[in-house]
């Protein structure tokens, strides 16, 4: 269990809290690059570790993230006229560029030099993997963008998907991370069943963050291990077919937009594959029309069938892997009191991204550089093999990693 303070300490993401800091540090997804697909198209509302934000699209097509509240009267930029490269307020015609530079403030009399003192909080963006990321830290220690596998790929070898989850987004990665209940919450879902349970289960620290293990019996004399990546701050890459990688990105620390990408490194998904991951999309994680709300939610109890919980076809009642998902770390409240915890021996993924994370924070507020900004660890990739009972999992991971990243 954390004490109150450490709870806080991680789970608190606002401009002037030390997670919020610390996460100001990386580069954080913002908008799809299809929400804003054409020069001068319609902003949209965007909110990003409790900040109230816009992104726009501008004449020449760079994307563009700015304070909601106009500096002037602070109204709403997203009623903006979005139009010859800045965007304008509706209420007085001040108009800014993607880089926060006020560009015409027709209200003021010819000749005022107050245009020049006056700034909209704005981000640099970077387009990457179908969507638009933004950097909220300090600008003389903005990172290279990370090379991370699928943002390198053209986007016929992408699925990119997102939804509101209705908790902190550490509830979200620590389920992510909590290889034990596959075998219980999603049982009779898409195929997992007891078989999968994990019998083994490890995690050790690299230089992007972590990697974490957890293997099972798979015949009489072998284990099958499958090592995923937690990269800091938010990121997990896990060895799937197609591959996957989730992003739990805080809104606000009671909300959190979750990112799920399927990706194929080989070469563009077939109609069929594509089929199939929008059928799954459709299966677990339908959206109420024209939002990024679940249907199945916690107004309508995520419509469990307690029938069908009886009868065994699902475990919980509830269908679809994203909704017995949300379900269970949205029950935990807005953000779960680890105080009351006690956790086991299937939890030491849980309890050393913990430790991670938290002397990150303290390393990070004594001026240090934290993990995952060098470009470098990004090669690393998520793995799956079989090893013997007595293999040495840790070893294998460390190998593989270096044969990665070159430094073998």
């Amino acid at each position: 269990m954390l004490s109150r303070e450490e709870n806080d300490l991680l789970t608190r993401t606002g401009p002037e809290t030390p997670m919020g800091r610390l996460m100001r540090r990386y580069w954080i997804p913002a908008v799809f690059s299809r929400q804003i697909e054409n020069p001068d198209c319609p902003p949209v509302r965007v909110k990003l570790l409790g900040e109230n934000l816009v992104a726009f699209r501008d004449s020449k097509g760079r994307p563009g993230l700015l304070d909601e509240r106009c500096p002037h009267r602070t109204a709403s930029m997203f009623f903006g006229r979005n139009e010859e490269c800045g965007l304008r307020c509706v209420y007085h015609g001040w108009k800014f560029d993607v880089t926060g530079k006020c560009v015409d403030l027709p209200s003021e009399p010819p000749g005022s030099n107050f245009q020049d003192k006056v700034r909209i909080t704005a981000y640099p963006c970077h387009e990457a993997g179908a969507i638009v990321w933004a950097y909220m830290g300090p600008a003389e220690l903005k990172p290279e963008f990370p090379p991370l596998e699928w943002t390198l790929l053209p986007e016929d070898q992408l699925f990119p998907s997102r939804h509101i989850q209705e908790c902190n987004w550490l509830q979200g990665l620590e389920g992510g991370f909590d290889s034990s209940h596959l075998a219980f919450l999603h049982r009779g879902s898409d195929a997992v069943n007891a078989n999968v349970m994990p019998t083994r289960h490890e995690a050790f620290r690299t230089g992007f963050g972590m990697i974490v293990g957890s293997g099972r019996n798979f015949v009489e004399d072998r284990v099958r291990w499958g090592s995923n990546l937690m990269i800091m701050p938010f990121h997990k890459v896990f060895a799937t077919r197609p591959n996957g990688a989730h992003m739990w990105v805080p809104m606000d620390d009671h909300n959190t937009m979750l990112y799920s990408i399927d990706y194929k490194p080989s070469g563009p998904f077939t109609s069929e594959e594509l089929e199939r991951s929008k059928s799954h999309l459709h299966t677990h994680t339908r959206l109420e029309p024209g939002t990024e709300r679940m249907l199945q939610n916690r107004d309508n109890d995520y419509l469990i069938d307690r029938a069908e919980q009886a009868s065994g076809i699902t475990y919980t009642g509830m269908v679809g892997l994203g909704v017995q998902d949300c379900a269970i770390q949205e029950s935990m409240g807005p953000v779960a009191d680890r105080t009351i915890e006690h956790l086991g021996t299937s939890d030491i993924a849980i309890i050393q991204i913990r430790k991670m994370l938290l002397e990150t924070l303290r390393a990070h507020d004594r001026g240090e550089t934290p993990p995952g900004l060098d470009p470098n660890d990004y090669k690393a990739r998520s793995t799956r093999f079989d090893l013997p009972p007595d293999g040495d999992f840790a070893s294998t991971v460390r190998d593989q990693l270096a044969e990665q990243t070159g430094t073998a």
